[in-house]
């Protein structure tokens, strides 16, 4: 299980979020809720034709009428950090020794760097997040079970509609909110398993 350390800070990230730990891919919450989240696919809706696309308003309002639960739906945009990317050039153009291959390598990477000076390329990444709340003296167990059976519910329904779904662990579920809230940190230092370690080993 991972838990986030405790900061005095009122403003910070820590305490906003109110997250108490991560256990086999579910968020612990306080006053007893939980959540899991799962990333899903996009579909190409404007590229079907219009029959398909009232096939697939129909059948997604036809899920989203069968729940008994709520769900949250949640989009995540970032500008798309290319640097890894034409790093990887530079190491193949070392490696060329053709110089028509290193020109074209050149000539590519400064396209793309020109690119994304003006302009901003964008990435989406869609998730649904599925809560449950635990009563009386009901515990993870219970939380667990009842979030696993809410989650196929939701993985049928989104498939039906041609959306692939997939369960966040939980190494992925805090490296989400890392992001989220410390973008600048994220990029310069990645959330690891080692530095759970190290974060568990520094504050128990």
């Amino acid at each position: 299980m991972f838990i986030l350390p405790k900061l005095n800070k009122k403003g910070s990230s820590r305490h906003q979020i109110a997250i108490k730990g991560v256990e086999d891919s579910v968020l612990i919450l306080p006053n007893n809720e939980y959540r899991v989240i799962i990333e899903t696919s996009s579909i190409n809706f404007h590229l079907m034709s219009e029959d398909e696309q009232d096939a697939v308003v129909d059948i997604y309002q036809a899920f989203l009428n069968s729940l008994s639960f709520p769900i949250q739906i949640v989009q995540k945009v970032r500008a798309l950090d290319l640097d890894d990317y034409l790093q990887g050039f530079e190491a193949k153009k070392e490696k060329e020794s053709l110089d028509v291959y290193k020109n074209q390598i050149d000539s590519y990477t400064k396209y793309v760097k020109s690119l994304v000076k003006t302009n901003k390329i964008l990435s989406r990444q869609f998730y649904i997040v599925i809560p449950y709340q635990t009563k009386g003296k009901e515990g993870v167990e219970v939380a667990r079970e009842q979030l696993a059976n809410r989650l196929a519910i939701a993985e049928k329904g989104l498939g039906n509609v041609g959306i692939k779904t997939r369960l966040l662990n939980s190494l992925e579920l805090l490296d989400l909110f890392y992001n989220s809230y410390n973008a600048t940190d994220a990029k310069q230092q990645p959330l690891t398993q080692q530095t759970i370690d190290l974060l568990q080993k520094n504050y128990f």
